[in-house]
């Protein structure tokens, strides 16, 4: 793993020089933040050894660094899915990298479906805490301890400075924010209402199909980490009508501004 993990980061590093403390991960839809970004220079995943491509639409698979205001950042433009059919591993392995290079503060988003029923599209949840239903984990096998422990402790995945600072910069900007559990299931179906109503009897507030493993990745490595949802849909039996990508693409649109607000409050906020 850490070989792998040298390669990329030679290669990374070659390119942009000293990797930026903070990493911002655009989920689906989500890339308009880029444009507010001070391009510095980007590769795509096919440039770095040991990346996969993307095949989603709405994530274009390029690392890119830039400054966001006057604070220097990494910004994954799109991810990688366990249901594109590529193992825990290669899901996390670009997180890992980035971490390997020396970034300290991940801001992980996403587009998901609403599940408690006081939410409505175009919103945004800040991630408490998850459940991880994709039927793996990105620890299982042999664990290399210049990663992490072997059994590390997932009581504060999500840093509750970051969630401090977060729901501060929010109410700040006037932008409503709501805060639950974040269930992660491997997808690429939608659920039925019968899962979704199980899901909602669990202590799930929103659901998709990402987010964990690289969060799990992230904090078996130490490295801090935020996470939001966008609620680009009600979830099956939640809402009207039928679950199409389209949707989420359309509905991610409506929040991209407040979004991008949100996060380079942020940005700016943890890097002092």
């Amino acid at each position: 793993m850490t070989e792998n993990l040298e390669q990329s980061k030679k290669v990374i590093l070659a390119r942009f020089g000293e990797m930026p403390r903070t990493v911002i991960t655009l989920g689906s839809g989500l890339g308009n933040l880029l444009e507010k970004l001070e391009l510095e220079a980007e590769l795509d995943f096919s440039q770095i050894p040991h990346f996969k491509s993307a095949t989603v639409t709405g994530h274009s698979g390029k690392l890119v660094v830039g400054k966001l205001g006057k604070e220097r950042v990494a910004c994954l433009k799109g991810r990688l899915h366990y249901y594109e059919g590529y193992s825990m591993d290669e899901v996390v392995f670009p997180f890992r990298t980035l971490a390997w290079c020396g970034a300290e503060n991940f801001f992980l988003s996403n587009a998901a479906g609403g599940i408690h029923p006081d939410m409505r599209p175009g919103e945004l949840m800040l991630i408490t805490d998850h459940l991880n239903l994709m039927g793996n984990n990105p620890l299982i096998g042999t664990n290399d301890e210049k990663l992490g422990t072997r059994f590390p402790d997932m009581s504060q995945v999500y840093s509750p400075f970051f969630r401090d600072k977060i729901v501060e910069i929010a109410n700040r900007q006037g932008l409503k924010l709501r805060q639950g559990i974040y269930a992660g299931v491997h997808g690429p179906s939608y659920e039925t209402p019968a899962e979704v109503n199980m899901l909602r009897r669990l202590g799930a507030d929103a659901i998709g199909m990402s987010t964990v493993p690289e969060a799990i990745a992230l904090n078996h490595m130490g490295r801090k980490i935020a996470a939001v949802s966008c609620i680009t849909n009600l979830a099956a039996g939640v809402g009207q009508g039928t679950l199409n990508h389209e949707e989420v693409l359309t509905a991610a649109k409506l929040i991209q501004e407040a979004f991008s607000l949100l996060v380079k409050e942020f940005v700016h906020v943890v890097s002092k």
